[in-house]
């Protein structure tokens, strides 16, 4: 079973499975009652100058990939927090719903952690 992800201004399913935020900012006109999260991740986030260059541009969408990928592998708080989430979906065994607020449902930063957390043995 594949991690998944799903925008928050979509409706909370049982199927969803451990509920984890992971955006640095709250989605817009959501009450925290409303969105039914689990854990939410700030740290995960992307930086808020990498996400500001991105600014949800597709075509940066792999260089973006790229440069979020080497921030996980170098900031001591996403890493801490990454492993922390890799944690969470071995323990559930992939049962897990990464929550995002970006309107693209492709180019985002939950679509790098899914395939990140995807290639994880559980």
């Amino acid at each position: 079973m594949p991690v998944n992800i799903k925008r928050a201004y979509e409706e909370a399913s049982k199927d969803d499975g451990v509920r984890v935020l992971v955006d640095r900012i709250w989605p817009r006109g959501i009450a925290k009652q409303d969105l039914k999260i689990d854990h939410w991740m700030k740290q995960v986030a992307p930086s808020i100058q990498l996400r500001k260059w991105f600014s949800h541009d597709p075509d940066k969408f792999q260089e973006f990939k790229e440069k979020y990928k080497e921030e996980l592998r170098n900031d001591e708080g996403k890493k801490e927090q990454l492993k922390e989430l890799k944690r969470i979906v071995k323990k559930n065994e992939k049962n897990v719903t990464l929550i995002y607020a970006a309107k693209d449902k492709e180019n985002n930063q939950a679509s790098v952690l899914k395939e990140i957390l995807d290639r994880q043995n559980v």
